[in-house]
C-alpha cells in the first residue's frame, strides 16, 4: 500500500512526535490535525479503543481527503478489573490533567500487592474508505511512586516488563521499541512495507 502523505488525527504534541519518529524512515510526509485548523475535536464516545481510533481516523480522512492515522490507548490494570481502560485519558474527570489521573490511579492501588497492568493501543488507518486496525500491547506493573521526567500520561508510574525503570525514565528510542504504541505502529509499518 503506497502512502506518500498521511495525517495523524491528533493535537497531542507528544503523540505526534512519537509517531513521526517511527514513520519517518518510510519516507512518508507526516502531517497532523494541527496542520488543518478547521478540523473539530472528535468526541471519543465509543465503548472500545478500536471504535474510538476508527472514529477519529474516519473523520480526519473524510475532511482532509488524505489517509488518516489515529490511535486510542488504554491502561488496563488487573486489580481494577481492566480500568481505567478506554477512560484512561479522563479517569479523574473530563478535564483531568495527566497528574490528576496518575494520582487517582495510585490512590486506588494504595495497599494492593497486585500491581500488574498493561498498556494497549489500537491504531487505525483509513484511506479512501478502506479501514485497517493494528494492536500493540506492553505488559508491566504500576509503581508505588512517580519516577522520571520524560514521556506523558501514566509513564511515570508504569514499569514495563523486563525493565527496572518507568517509561518516564527511558529514552525515547527504547520506549518506542517496546511501547504499546510503538508495537502497534510497527505492525502498521510491516503492513505498509508488505503491501507496497
Amino acid at each position: 500500500m503506497k502512502i506518500d502523505k498521511l495525517v495523524i488525527a491528533s493535537q497531542n504534541p507528544h503523540k505526534i512526535e512519537e509517531m513521526q519518529q517511527i514513520l519517518s524512515p518510510l519516507g512518508i510526509e507526516v502531517l497532523s490535525s494541527k496542520d488543518f485548523p478547521d478540523l473539530k475535536d472528535v468526541i471519543e464516545d465509543r465503548p472500545t479503543l478500536k471504535g474510538n481510533a476508527l472514529k477519529k481516523a474516519q473523520y480526519v480522512s473524510k475532511e482532509t481527503r488524505l489517509p488518516a492515522l489515529s490511535d486510542d490507548t488504554g491502561l488496563e490494570v488487573e486489580a481494577l478489573n481492566g480500568r481505567p481502560g478506554v477512560y484512561s485519558a479522563r479517569y479523574a474527570g473530563r478535564n483531568a490533567s495527566y497528574q490528576d489521573n496518575v494520582l487517582k490511579l495510585l490512590d486506588e492501588l494504595s495497599g494492593r500487592s497486585n500491581r500488574a497492568a498493561q498498556f494497549r493501543t489500537v491504531v487505525a488507518l483509513v484511506d479512501k474508505g478502506l479501514e485497517y486496525t493494528f494492536e500493540g500491547i506492553c505488559k508491566g506493573e504500576i509503581t508505588t511512586e512517580q519516577k522520571g521526567q520524560k514521556g506523558f500520561g501514566y509513564d511515570p508510574v508504569f514499569k514495563p516488563e523486563g525493565f527496572s525503570k518507568t517509561f518516564a525514565e527511558l529514552d525515547s528510542n527504547t520506549k518506542n521499541e517496546i511501547s504499546h504504541r510503538g508495537r502497534a505502529i510497527q505492525n502498521l509499518v510491516q503492513f505498509l512495507i508488505n503491501e507496497d
